[in-house]
C-alpha cells in the first residue's frame, strides 16, 4: 500500500506541470488540420508544422489549433507566439545549445498570411537538420517564407480554416 502512494505522490505533479489547453477542436476534422498533414506528407525534410492564432468567436485565446503535434492541439501559446501574431515579426531560431531538444532543428515562426497577403496567425515550421532544404538562417527564411506564400493561396479567409475540412472540399 505504501508503495501505491508513493507512485501516486510522484506522479501527481507531472500531471499538474502539464499545461491547461484554452481550446478544443471540434470532433471533426478542420481545414487546417487537413492543411498541416498534406504539408507533413510532402516535405519530408520536416519536423513538423504547427498553425497558431486565436479561434472564431474568442477573443485573446492565443492557441495551436493544428499541426503535426495533436496532442499540443489546445495548448497556450507562449508569449514569442504571440509576438509572431500581434507584430507580424518573423523569428529565425536555429535552436543553438538547446539541451532539452531530442531531436537538432532548425525552427522558423512566420506571420501565417491568407490569400489577400494579411497576417492572420502564425505559422511554425521546424526543419530536421541536417537540412536538404537549407544550411543558413538566409536559405531557412527564404525556404520557409516561400512554403508559407503557398499556403497562404489556400487561405482564402481566416475562418475557412477552422471549417470541417468535408465541408470546406464540397465548397471549392
Amino acid at each position: 500500500m505504501k508503495l501505491i502512494a508513493a507512485v501516486l505522490c510522484l506522479a501527481l505533479p507531472s500531471f499538474a506541470a502539464e499545461k491547461a489547453k484554452n481550446w478544443t477542436p471540434p470532433a471533426a476534422k478542420i481545414h487546417a488540420q487537413v492543411m498541416a498533414e498534406e504539408i507533413m506528407a510532402a516535405h519530408p525534410e520536416l519536423l513538423s508544422i504547427t498553425f497558431h492564432g486565436v479561434p472564431p468567436g474568442l477573443d485573446n485565446v492565443y492557441t495551436m489549433f493544428a499541426g503535426s503535434y495533436l496532442d499540443r492541439i489546445g495548448n497556450p501559446d507562449d508569449p514569442d507566439d504571440i509576438d509572431v501574431i500581434t507584430k507580424g515579426i518573423t523569428i529565425v531560431d536555429p535552436r543553438w545549445h538547446r539541451t532539452k531538444d531530442p531531436v537538432k532543428k532548425f525552427v522558423m515562426m512566420l506571420p501565417l498570411r491568407d490569400a489577400q497577403g494579411e497576417n492572420v496567425g502564425l505559422l511554425v515550421i521546424a526543419y530536421k537538420l541536417p537540412s536538404p532544404s537549407a544550411k543558413s538562417e538566409v536559405e531557412f527564411f527564404a525556404v520557409s517564407s516561400a512554403l508559407r506564400d503557398q499556403i497562404a493561396k489556400r487561405i482564402a479567409s481566416y475562418a475557412d480554416l477552422f471549417k470541417p475540412a468535408a465541408q470546406f472540399k464540397a465548397e471549392k
